[in-house]
């Protein structure tokens, strides 16, 4: 390569690496613009670099234009915003495959107010699955109607949802039915078993407060081994309730002492026939101590009892008046029972109220304290087997039907305690509701029914004409019960 300069030598060019390098050391001195260009040409630049990516923390890139139209784009709602894809299938489509989706356990709640569906008169819907429909029936958001799959899939799923209910209400009620029957069939069964047993007994062995007497004992037994095991609740008793109940068990032992009194003298249908007038004494005792007066309905219910059990006093085979006047006292006392259970058995504040279960259990074990004198010093302790040996008795046989007898009397009572509360568990110690009653003289007519039958008592057709008299009255009575006077005006 030559230098333009007329001073400068001659010198060989060679396009190597090295020689442009002494040639640009050469050329540098005096033109050092045409070394640039030189090093330039044999030493190419390299490619710029690509520009750095965006961090994920900052987006580098152009907004989008704005569109305007109705094609324009959502507004952002983030940072990290992408729009979605359009759904594959159209809300027409989708509101179809949905009405044949199962129906849900549990309805689903609107949104927004529901719209009734029109269910049509001549359908087959209950009326508890018209009404569901009526609620749950609700023709979409208020965007769009609903398709008719979608209505006919709600009535479907109303209809089945009532039908399921219906089932169930009418299994619960079938249950009940049968259990309320169970009791009302053992209650009849301890009493019929109570009486067969209890009259044997008083025939061959004559001493009633005896048998009064082990029959509160067997109650009393009975009751502490439930309290003792928790099949029922040991109550918690204050002194002012002692006193309260202790007039209770006072009538209460008068009254079955009365009663067995009564059996051992007349015919089992005959005390029951008298002891069906009870409710003329509660009527009367109501009246004189609570000031409860009836209506002329409950009023003219009692002339049938009265003048059946007449009817059948005077044509009673077995009559005689130390029966008849101990079953009116029996009578007597246990509604004077009732009046005062009302009346004494007030729950006062910081007490704890007792149920008929427990109320009974106490009575009895009171009951059983207080005849106990009572009966050593009248009777004396007569049912022993040395003293039913020497009176030529069976010493199994009579002990064993009085225990029987004892624990049939003690279950009877129990059984009716627990129908009361399981036909109105609310009224808790209220004393006979009508189907309480109804069933009480139920049972006094299948008891007479049965003793007649099993001790083949002679009965003559006016004697049980006066007797069903008097059982029809305490039926109406305890219908008429229900109607209440309407209150004056004024």
């Amino acid at each position: 390569m030559q230098c333009v300069h007329q001073s400068c030598p001659p010198t060989k060019s060679v396009h190597t690496t090295r020689s442009v390098q002494t040639d640009h050391l050469i050329i540098s001195k005096a033109h050092p613009a045409r070394a640039r260009s030189l090093l330039k040409s044999h030493h190419p630049q390299t490619p710029p670099a690509p520009p750095p990516l965006p961090s994920p923390t900052s987006d580098a890139r152009a907004p989008p234009p704005p569109i305007s139209g109705p094609f324009a784009a959502p507004p952002r709602r983030g940072r990290f915003w992408k729009r979605r894809a359009p759904p594959s299938r159209t809300f027409a489509e989708m509101q179809t495959a949905a009405a044949f989706r199962p129906c849900l356990a549990r309805p689903l709640r609107p949104l927004l107010p529901a719209r009734p569906l029109g269910v049509s008169s001549s359908s087959s819907l209950s009326p508890s699955a018209a009404a569901a429909v009526s609620v749950r029936g609700t023709r979409g958001l208020g965007l769009l109607p609903a398709s008719p799959d979608r209505e006919k899939r709600q009535v479907a799923c109303a209809a089945a949802a009532g039908g399921a209910a219906k089932a169930k209400e009418e299994g619960g009620g079938f249950m009940q039915t049968l259990q309320l029957g169970v009791g009302f069939a053992l209650w009849y069964l301890f009493n019929i078993y109570f009486n067969i047993y209890n009259k044997q007994v008083l025939k061959v062995f004559p001493y009633p407060i005896n048998i009064t007497e082990i029959q509160f004992a067997v109650g009393s037994v009975v009751a502490v081994f439930m309290w003792i095991t928790g099949i029922l609740k040991r109550p918690k008793i204050s002194g002012s309730q002692l006193l309260a109940i202790l007039p209770l068990a006072m009538v209460h032992t008068l009254g079955n002492l009365f009663t067995n009194m009564s059996l051992g003298k007349v015919a089992v249908s005959f005390t029951h026939t008298i002891k069906a007038m009870e409710p003329f004494f509660s009527v009367l005792l109501s009246a004189i101590f609570l000031g409860e007066m009836p209506t002329v309905w409950v009023v003219s219910s009692l002339v049938p009892i009265v003048g059946g059990v007449a009817l059948a006093s005077l044509t009673e085979a077995s009559f005689n008046w130390a029966g008849f006047w101990s079953a009116m006292a029996s009578n007597v006392t246990f509604q004077s029972r009732n009046v005062l259970s009302k009346k004494l058995m007030v729950k006062k504040e910081g007490e704890e109220s007792l149920d008929n279960i427990n109320l009974f259990s106490i009575i009895t074990v009171m009951s059983f304290f207080l005849l106990a004198p009572v009966t050593f010093l009248t009777e004396g302790v007569k049912l022993t087997p040395t003293y039913l040996q020497s009176a030529g008795l069976n010493v199994q046989q009579v002990l064993t039907r009085s225990l029987i007898a004892g624990l049939c009397f003690h279950a009877y009572q129990q059984v009716s305690h627990n129908i009361m509360i399981y036909l109105y568990p609310e009224l808790e110690n209220t004393v006979s509701p009508v189907t309480h009653s109804v069933g009480n003289c139920v049972k006094r007519v299948v008891v007479i029914v049965t003793s007649v039958l099993f001790f083949k008592t002679p009965v003559s057709p006016i004697n049980s004409l006066g007797t069903g008299i008097a059982l029809a009255g305490v039926f109406l009575y305890s219908q008429l019960k229900r109607i209440k006077p309407k209150p004056k005006t004024a």
